[in-house]
């Protein structure tokens, strides 16, 4: 179980959405110091002074290394930023699949890897905001990137473990954002999300599942390929 309290944290994508409720939530747990990063730093509220917005492009290897270089004593990590277009995944058009797949799954990855020494040696965190679309491909190219950082967040979790690292994958339907404006369904709201998601990190939770969808979609995955996707594939003819 990790204790939020007095920790340092650096929460990317904090600039909206679920990153700037991680932001408000975990200054209400009596954290030292957030770490706000964004691509533009300036679009980080930072009244609070214990908000240090940090310039973060999570798809730049220079930009990530400035970051862990200038983030003094990390000890948790929420890699919250992530992109939506929900493209084909067939046709010879791969760049909106290459695009997210870059954000969604290999800037988590080059986060983690920049920070692992600071959290490995303060027995930290890394969370990884990933989403139900994970476990059923109805998001298209974004499925495929979060389905990505599912596997590679238990990857994670097999060598950050041993070390003494809590590693948390965050899963959720639609939630209440501006990444789902234009969805008519039921939503979460973000506080709710983080709520549920700060609550598992203090009970050693490996896995949050934050609403009915996700704990539906997760139940399901031990059924047959052609159960599961039923209501979405017409019969053969």
């Amino acid at each position: 179980m990790t204790q939020l309290a007095a920790r340092t944290v650096v929460v990317t994508g904090a600039n909206r959405g679920l990153g700037r409720e991680f932001v408000h939530q975990l200054l209400e747990r009596g954290v030292t110091t957030v770490y706000a990063a964004a691509r533009d730093p300036k679009t980080i509220d930072a009244t609070d002074p214990r908000v240090v917005p940090l310039q973060l492009d999570v798809t730049d290897p220079d930009s990530v290394a400035r970051a862990a270089e200038l983030a003094d004593g990390v000890s948790v990590v929420v890699n919250n930023a992530g992109i939506l277009t929900a493209a084909s995944v067939v046709g010879d058009d791969t760049s909106q699949l290459r695009r997210e797949l870059e954000v969604n799954l290999f800037g988590p990855l080059a986060v983690t890897s920049a920070f692992a020494d600071s959290v490995t040696e303060r027995s930290g965190v890394v969370v990884n905001v990933a989403s139900a679309l994970s476990w059923i491909a109805l998001g298209g190219s974004y499925s495929v990137s979060k389905a990505a950082l599912w596997s590679a967040t238990d990857s994670m979790r097999l060598q950050l473990r041993p070390r003494g690292v809590q590693v948390v994958g965050v899963y959720m339907g639609y939630v209440d954002t501006d990444m789902a404006a234009g969805v008519e369904a039921a939503k979460t709201s973000p506080a709710d999300v983080v709520r549920q998601v700060l609550d598992g990190i203090e009970s050693g939770a490996s896995e949050i599942l934050a609403d009915d969808l996700a704990r539906d979609v997760r139940a399901s995955l031990s059924q047959p390929v052609g159960a599961r996707y039923a209501a979405y594939l017409p019969e053969a003819v």
